[in-house]
């Protein structure tokens, strides 16, 4: 058997429960204060009507003129009753100066003492109390009756007790209506708030709230993917950890603009699109970003969720296995090309033309030796010149020539550890593979590739980084442009375009440096990277080499 624990009241149940009798009490509280403030003022106005009709009695002639006779209970009786009926008062007593009663309710009581309180009026003041007489309690007024300036008797008008309670018991049914409906009103108003709040809370008591408030919380700032969460006015909601690092922001950023964080244009209009962004590139200041965004909506727009995942290294690596296929593909057709070079030489031999053969065979393996020297003494360090002859091959295959300035030196060692390889790969790569791009179908297609180091360790070295090309050129209008991500003047089916020249700026700025685009001498457009080296930066330095350079300024490789 088991037993079954009740589920905990939800929040909307406690707020109606807590309404509901804070309701109750305030309107039963209210309707008390009434009840006991009314039968008061009940009492203060039956004390006042008692003594309007004792005084207006007090100053009738014809009650003077009455008493004045042998017998006054005669004219007196038939006209306090008369007056009793017309001012609805439960007594009007009229007395001697000693208090025997002339007239009174019961005639029975006529002749008999008067049961009260009436000193106050014998020395001729009219005051009003509260007393038990043969009528059961009652509020009463006594006054003297004067004539020619001596009293000749007295007066009581009197509204009992009971008659006040009904009164206020007939106000106290209008106030219990009244605070029934104010209650009944209160209650449905408090369902209807709570019915709303019951929606918004899913059912759920304090203690649920507030654990998922604490997993939301922890959930939020344990994801490594960034999330921003936007109002209906685009301003920051939410961020955590991740989002602040991916979009390098700092500072208490929560209820500012998007505008104002000094994000990337593009990335700042992704954010701030009406409509649901999927899968999107965008460049940060240090990091290519997936961004998608989801609008909030119920009726009416209420925000945007955008997630952001960091694509930094994966777009790195795919940029190092784009250009590992391009020189499997120049590694294919130079295989080619070696196998057309051993079947000449085969034949030569098997046409008894052996020592024409070797001498081909020689002139081949020592060109190919010549160039690859030319490149490790102008670019030792290993992983430019790895890159250069890769770059080399793919140029050639697309017939391209790609040329190494002349004075090109860069010692293997150079490098300080704070300008990693990947990102010299990342600059130089992107910028030869855009130079080829450019240079391709030009008369004469080639491009120029200058590296070495400028200055001294005292002035502050730094390293060069050149690419020129025989291409069309740049525009100068869109000198700043083309290293916008999106910007590319191929055709827009070519896919994955106009991001290159983006990475190149991201990865320079990254570093302090500065990147630049001029016209090349004989045309074509000549990039310039120029990365400080701090105080690593050391080794030999030359003059600018000449990008894009004549003809003869540099070795074919």
């Amino acid at each position: 058997m088991h037993l079954r624990v009740p589920r905990p009241r939800s929040l909307a149940g406690q707020l109606f429960a807590m309404q509901a009798v804070l309701i109750a009490v305030v309107v039963v509280g209210y309707a008390l204060f009434s009840y006991i403030s009314d039968r008061g003022q009940a009492q203060d106005a039956a004390g006042r009507q008692a003594r309007a009709v004792s005084l207006a009695i007090a100053d009738s002639p014809s009650v003077a003129e009455a008493i004045r006779t042998p017998d006054p209970t005669a004219r007196l009786q038939p006209y306090a009753v008369r007056v009793m009926r017309d001012t609805d008062v439960d007594f009007v007593t009229i007395m001697n100066p000693e208090g025997i009663r002339w007239t009174h309710p019961d005639p029975k009581q006529i002749g008999h003492p008067f049961q009260g309180h009436i000193e106050r009026a014998q020395r001729g003041e009219t005051f009003t109390e509260t007393y038990t007489g043969t009528l059961g309690p009652s509020v009463r007024a006594v006054t003297p009756i004067t004539d020619d300036g001596r009293i000749v008797g007295l007066v009581s008008a009197g509204i009992k007790v009971e008659e006040i309670s009904k009164r206020a018991q007939e106000q106290l049914t209008a106030l219990t209506g009244v605070a029934a409906g104010a209650l009944l009103l209160g209650a449905v108003g408090t369902y209807v708030i709570n019915a709303r709040l019951r929606r918004h809370t899913h059912g759920m008591n304090a203690d649920e709230l507030s654990r998922m408030h604490d997993y939301h919380q922890a959930a939020l700032h344990a994801v490594r993917e960034g999330l921003l969460m936007l109002d209906g006015q685009y301003r920051v909601a939410l961020i955590n950890d991740g989002g602040r690092e991916l979009l390098g922001v700092r500072g208490d950023v929560v209820g500012a603009s998007v505008a104002d964080l000094g994000l990337p244009s593009q990335l700042t209009g992704a954010l701030l699109a009406s409509e649901q962004r999927v899968d999107e590139v965008h460049l940060a200041a240090e990091r290519v970003l997936v961004v998608n965004t989801s609008p909030v909506s119920g009726g009416e727009r209420r925000g945007t969720v955008v997630t952001l995942r960091d694509v930094t290294e994966l777009q790195s690596l795919t940029g190092e296995l784009n250009s590992e296929r391009g020189f499997t593909q120049a590694l294919r057709s130079q295989a080619h090309e070696a196998a057309n070079r051993l079947h000449t030489v085969v034949s030569l031999i098997e046409l008894g033309r052996a020592e024409e053969a070797v001498e081909f065979a020689t002139a081949e393996l020592e060109l190919a030796q010549a160039l690859t020297d030319q490149v490790v003494a102008a670019v030792s360090e290993p992983v430019l010149a790895a890159l250069l002859l890769g770059k080399t091959a793919q140029a050639n295959e697309r017939g391209v020539e790609l040329v190494v300035s002349q004075d090109s030196r860069l010692d293997d060692g150079l490098l300080p550890p704070s300008l990693p390889a990947r990102d010299l790969v990342t600059i130089l790569g992107n910028l030869v593979d855009n130079a080829v791009d450019a240079a391709q179908g030009a008369v004469p297609a080639r491009v120029t590739v200058a590296a070495y180091t400028e200055g001294s360790a005292a002035d502050g070295s730094e390293l060069v980084l050149r690419v020129s090309d025989t291409g069309a050129g740049v525009d100068p209008a869109h000198a700043d442009l083309v290293f916008q991500r999106g910007y590319s003047t191929k055709p827009a089916d070519e896919g994955g375009r106009g991001l290159g020249l983006a990475l190149v700026r991201q990865a320079v700025r990254r570093h302090d440096g500065t990147l630049t685009v001029t016209e090349a001498e004989g045309g074509g457009a000549r990039f310039e990277a120029r990365l400080p080296l701090g105080d690593a930066g050391g080794g030999g330095s030359a003059p600018a080499a000449v990008a894009g350079g004549r003809p003869g300024s540099g070795g074919a490789v």
